[in-house]
């Protein structure tokens, strides 16, 4: 196998030429799978003291930007089940159940199949011979379109943030990074390509004149082949192995960490998972994606929003008390905030935590990346805020009623002039000591990076004469995708960065003023501040 880049499509690009292996064997016999030859001679080995401070928390970004930054540290991802929950063969398999193209001789092969793996007998070249029987016909361009929207539709919210995580740290040391999969191009070329992978190693399907023969293109990278392809690769381009790393999840990917200096087992089937143990290496575990919504999950997630009912109950209590309803809001609200998430078993942990209260009112500004970003941004805002939603919010009864409650705005983003003047009354509440929360980008990240930032909040800012205060999160998505309804688990990091004064701007220095912003953003989330208090 060779690698292959992915085009503007998001597509790895035709192959390099081929270059000899000088891989070791892999001695099949050996009880876990570890290769018995000496790797390939490379370059220098890092320092000991760098080694320790690695060592310190393995499977960290942290852990990846105190590494030597170079392109001859090599990084070998594994995809499904790795990089992504599940399996892309299984998001493939219902598109043609769903289009009633598989028949019921496939079927019987592929239950025969799956019956041969439960026994421990899996025939990974059956599975791919069928698989390339199954698409026989059709044209590349097709398949690859075809891979592109699966990807969009489907897969894309089954990648694990996490992994995404430690692939941008990696690529920021200048680290070669590498998918290294025994899926076909159709299936991995998409992922590539949106996290910015150059290299591409994967089963590839035979193509004559445009369309694919129902055959297989060379030798599949699956067990033994996966790590002779990774040889030649670090052959060909200089990689260092005992400084690498690979991220497999496996059983058949044991020889493929034992090739590396740095191992990762991710999400580790049994066997691998008890090679790990034996060895010493990392095992990371991520629930963030996948999984489905289990029962468990989802009766949290009903107790977390009926949370709202009591806390609801004790601040219209504040509030007749005190003949005042922002005084009930700011009871009620921050109540069910701490139930909804509590509930949930999410915890916010914060930096700067007091960049919250020394300026208000302001105007709090956050990147957002899904449904739960606001809830994160309350936890540590708490009261005496008001907010800015899309104006598609008041479709639902509870959003419509939070909506209400705090006197928030709810904009049509296709409509610029009806969004200034919907902005109209919450610049006035500023000026009443009512702060405002809400995301300069307008709709969520479709990858979690930080998008364009809109004037809304800053000509809101200039308007009342109060400051921004920048809050950063880092790792919301843990929480769940994009779109996703139902909260999961996790620890999400806060920013919350020094007020940034607007008394002195003027419109047409605006647009630079906010890439300033924007870039402390970029600048925060690239080299994270130490400590934190957890909420």
């Amino acid at each position: 196998m060779t690698a292959a880049k992915p085009t503007n499509r998001r597509r790895p690009a035709p192959r390099a030429a081929p270059v000899r292996s000088t891989a070791r064997t892999v001695d099949a016999g050996e009880r876990d799978g570890s290769p018995t030859a000496p790797a390939p001679a490379v370059p220098e080995r890092p320092d000991t003291r760098a080694s320790l401070l690695r060592a310190i928390s393995p499977g960290t970004v942290e852990d990846i930007l105190r590494a030597p930054a170079s392109p001859q540290v090599g990084v070998f991802l594994d995809f499904d089940g790795t990089l992504m929950a599940g399996y892309s063969a299984a998001v493939f398999g219902k598109d043609r159940l769903r289009k009633r193209e598989v028949g019921v001789g496939e079927v019987l092969k592929l239950a025969r199949l799956y019956l041969q793996a439960a026994a421990g007998r899996a025939d990974f070249a059956a599975a791919m011979a069928l698989t390339a029987a199954a698409w026989r016909g059709r044209t590349d361009e097709e398949m690859h379109e075809l891979g592109q929207h699966l990807y969009d539709t489907a897969i894309s919210k089954l990648v694990f943030p996490e992994m995404r995580a430690l692939v941008r740290a990696h690529q920021r040391q200048g680290h070669t990074v590498v998918l290294n999969s025994s899926a076909t191009e159709y299936q991995v070329g998409p992922v590539a390509g949106a996290l910015g992978i150059d290299h591409v190693l994967c089963s590839r399907l035979e193509v004559v004149d445009g369309r694919l023969t129902g055959g297989l293109d060379g030798p599949l990278p699956w067990g033994p082949g996966k790590v002779d392809a990774v040889q030649r690769f670090a052959a060909q381009h200089g990689i260092d192995l005992r400084r690498s790393y690979a991220y497999a999840d496996g059983d058949e990917d044991a020889a493929l960490l034992h090739l590396v200096g740095n191992p990762r087992a991710v999400n580790p089937a049994s066997g691998l998972a008890k090679v790990a143990q034996r060895r010493g290496w990392p095992v990371l575990r991520f629930t963030s994606r996948g999984g489905g919504r289990s029962l468990g999950r989802l009766l949290r997630n009903v107790a977390g929003v009926a949370a709202i009912v009591p806390a609801a109950a004790a601040g219209a209590v504040v509030g007749l008390i005190n003949g005042d309803k922002r005084a009930g809001v700011d009871v009620g609200f921050p109540a069910w905030v701490d139930l909804l998430l509590g509930i949930n078993s999410v915890k916010v942990r914060v930096v700067g935590v007091e960049n919250a209260w020394s300026h208000r009112p302001a105007v709090f500004i956050f990147n957002h990346v899904n449904n739960f970003d606001p809830f994160i941004a309350s936890k540590v805002l708490r009261g005496g805020v008001s907010g800015v939603g899309k104006k598609e919010l008041q479709r639902s009864p509870l959003a419509a009623f939070l909506s209400w409650a705090m006197d928030a705005a709810l904009i049509d983003r296709s409509d610029t002039a009806s969004a200034i003047e919907a902005l109209r009354p919450v610049t006035e509440r500023l000026a009443n000591g009512i702060s405002v929360s809400m995301s300069p980008e307008g709709t969520r990240s479709e990858s979690g990076e930080i998008g364009s930032f809109k004037k809304g909040a800053f000509r809101m800012a200039m308007a009342a004469g109060v400051p921004v205060v920048p809050v950063v999160l880092r790792n919301a998505d843990v929480l769940g995708s994009r779109d996703s309804a139902t909260l999961r688990p996790g620890t999400v990091d806060v920013a919350v960065l020094p007020p940034v004064p607007t008394a002195d701007w003027t419109l047409d220095e605006l647009s630079r003023r906010i890439d300033e912003v924007r870039e402390m953003f970029l600048a925060t989330l690239a080299d994270w501040p130490a400590g934190g208090t957890v909420l």
